[in-house]
């Protein structure tokens, strides 16, 4: 550590002036952190299929915030935390921690991408640097005793541990992203692969069949017992409800014999890991009661990105490919029998989950508990986040911010006080992996920024107002240009300000080839239909709209884009001279071939030069795989401004040809 930060522990003890300074003792700070959990995956933010009476209890007790946001996955949210700076300024923007750290003055960027990428994306940060001041340390320089209690994921050599970090004592796991297994011994994953005791941190192996959320509970227990009589920051940082997804079975089979009123979460797996982590929150809340510290403990609840919705779907080929013999066999054959083809958690009314993001993804509970100074049973609509926590921590207890240290994040202590709001003008989200993307949501609006087009995702702009639309569903971006250059000159003013890694051009790239015999198009009209195969019908671009007619008895557009579970919803924004009787058509994964007559759904459009909205349920029992939409083209042309299919799920294609221009 810098000697500016090289102060005798024990000697500040003695000299600490916090919050409770002409008090018996200072505050208290606990940070318990669940992994993978979801905004809507609690009681308190209205699940009615999972049991959290502890969360609810908090909620009661403390402020709970509806506009909290995390990176879309765990490691850069965890840099947050301890550093106050957003991933795009501290370097880890992925959750790459169980990797190898790179050596020190290692190029950012690959050296080599594949020809067929345009572009080259900057590596995230395999670890956080030791250069950086995090909270422990400047709670430990002021008598603080610290512990890191389960998930780490920030430094897979020793060197980058949370002990050289600011705490001194610790329970990990390191490097594993989740724990090798959820019952002792834990260096052994579910799927029999030995993982050695030198890849599992520094924990230690209790009774055979130990829960290791409960075993983390006992460890964070047992350091506040050791120091009820002084100052303590405690960072209990569950693996649930991470994979490799380990519950207890007898929790597991009675939520399988219980539904979801709301129709949207069903995975009792999912369930019994939460159930797992509300009793060692009320674990840990008893044990400040019963010790008398809850008066003088912050108590902070929080997730690190949000709810995972994807992994172990019926889609997932991965899982398809486990046969008997596999090391993963009997975990697939023990997801099966309990989950069945579900992912872990359904995120609705947000869109999509972990790894994207939408606010299915960035979304997340936070609670905050502080007895005397936060009305218990308040809510707040401010938007917040993981950069916003140390600087708060710091003001709460009226410690000084580190000299040289840049914090990005805002004490919201006047929020949780009620004497007053933040006052910056946006909050960011930096996320150049998986789907790239950088966010930034200012007041009601959030603008989706893309440095190049995706198959799933075309529009490179996306605007969305989330107090009418909490699902993403309307793309505003061509109806709101103005609002599109406000919130990107403020990504620009962010990206200039952080130091983010934009994605350099590719000088292996290369355009791909054209077949014999057909001459190159432009970028523009290469396919004007976006994907969407025309059957029986031509397409061709005109102004703002894609132009469908008929060349064929039963014309009509067929995509397999669409493969969501059902039921879809269908929105068409098209218009036609002469209307008519249109339909919708599809064929579900358990089907070769289109029933006939069974599996319609029928809609009208009318008639005139006026674009005509229409929405139209699609009733598709079990998941789609090829969806076709017959147009009234054979009378006259349709022309289609916009198209979308989406599930309750928050999965969603959508098509806009606005944009398009004439073909020539």
């Amino acid at each position: 550590m810098r000697s500016s930060l090289c102060f005798c522990a024990g000697l500040l003890s003695l000299l600490f002036v916090g919050a409770g300074q002409g008090a018996e003792r200072p505050t208290n700070v606990i940070l318990f952190v669940v992994d993978d959990m979801g905004w809507m995956d609690s009681t308190p933010y209205g699940s009615e299929y999972y049991e959290t009476p502890n969360m609810q209890r908090l909620a009661k007790e403390s402020m709970r915030f509806t506009n909290a946001y995390a990176v879309p996955l765990c490691s850069p949210t965890r840099a947050s935390i301890l550093s106050g700076q957003y991933s795009a300024r501290h370097g880890v923007t992925s959750a790459s921690g169980h990797q190898p750290p790179q050596p020190k003055g290692a190029s950012k960027y690959p050296k080599t991408a594949p020809p067929a990428r345009k572009l080259i994306y900057a590596e995230s940060k395999n670890y956080l640097d030791p250069e950086l001041v995090t909270i422990a340390e400047v709670l430990r320089e002021k008598g603080y005793r610290t512990g890191h209690f389960g998930k780490w994921h920030l430094g897979s050599t020793q060197e980058y541990w949370p002990d050289k970090h600011g705490f001194e004592t610790t329970w990990h796991c390191t490097p594993d992203p989740g724990p090798p297994s959820y019952f002792s011994p834990y260096g052994v994953h579910p799927d029999g692969t030995p993982k050695g005791r030198h890849k599992v941190g520094n924990i230690t192996d209790g009774p055979e069949g130990e829960y290791i959320t409960d075993r983390l509970t006992d460890e964070a227990i047992k350091f506040i017992e050791a120091h009820k009589d002084e100052p303590f920051y405690l960072n209990l940082c569950q693996y649930g409800v991470h994979g490799p997804w380990g519950h207890k079975e007898e929790y597991t089979r009675e939520f399988a014999k219980k539904k979801d009123p709301r129709g949207e979460q069903r995975n009792p797996i999912m369930a019994s890991m939460l159930k797992s982590v509300d009793e060692s929150l009320g674990r840990i809340t008893a044990k400040l009661d019963e010790l008398g510290l809850e008066e003088d403990t912050l108590l902070i609840f929080y997730s690190d990105n949000g709810g995972n919705d994807h992994s172990n779907r019926s889609d997932d080929r991965k899982l398809a490919k486990v046969k008997p013999g596999h090391p993963k066999y009997d975990f697939v054959q023990d997801w099966r029998k309990w989950a069945g083809p579900e992912g872990p958690t359904n995120n609705a009314p947000l869109r999509e989950g972990k790894g994207r993001i939408y606010e299915g993804g960035a979304r997340v509970p936070l609670m905050v508990r502080w007895p005397g100074h936060i009305k218990p049973g308040t809510t707040s609509d401010e938007v917040v986040g993981a950069i916003d926590l140390y600087p708060t921590i710091l003001e709460a207890l009226e410690v000084e911010r580190p000299d040289g240290h840049i914090l990005d994040g805002e004490s919201i202590l006047p929020v949780l006080e009620e004497r007053g709001s933040l006052d910056r003008e946006a909050y960011f989200t930096w996320f150049p992996h998986l789907i790239p993307a950088v966010s930034v949501r200012s007041g009601d609006y959030k603008l989706i920024r893309r440095w190049e087009p995706h198959a799933k995702y075309p529009e490179v702009r996306e605007l969305y107002n989330l107090k009418e639309d909490i699902g993403e569903t309307n793309n505003l971006a061509e109806t709101m240009p103005s609002k599109v250059k406000e919130l990107d000159r403020l990504i620009d003013k962010f990206i200039a300000d952080t130091g983010a890694l934009e994605p350099i051009p590719n000088p292996a790239y290369k355009e791909p080839r054209q077949a014999k015999g057909k001459q190159p198009v432009a970028a523009t009209t290469r396919d004007p239909a976006k994907g969407l195969v025309p059957k029986m019908s031509k397409t061709t671009p005109v102004a703002g709209a894609l132009r469908i007619e008929a060349d064929g008895r039963t014309p009509f557009l067929g995509t397999a884009q669409a493969k969501f579970a059902g039921p879809l919803t269908m929105k068409l924004r098209a218009r036609s001279a002469k209307g008519g009787e249109g339909k919708v058509v599809w064929k579900t994964t358990a089907q070769e071939k289109f029933p006939r007559g069974t599996q319609v759904a029928s809609f009208k459009l009318p008639a005139g030069n006026e674009w005509s909205d229409v929405e139209v349920a699609v009733p598709v029992e079990g998941e789609a795989q090829v969806v076709r939409l017959y147009l009234p083209a054979s009378d006259s042309p349709v022309e289609v401004q916009t198209l979308a299919f989406s599930n309750k799920d928050g999965k969603r294609r959508a098509w806009n040809f606005k944009g398009l221009k004439p073909s020539r």
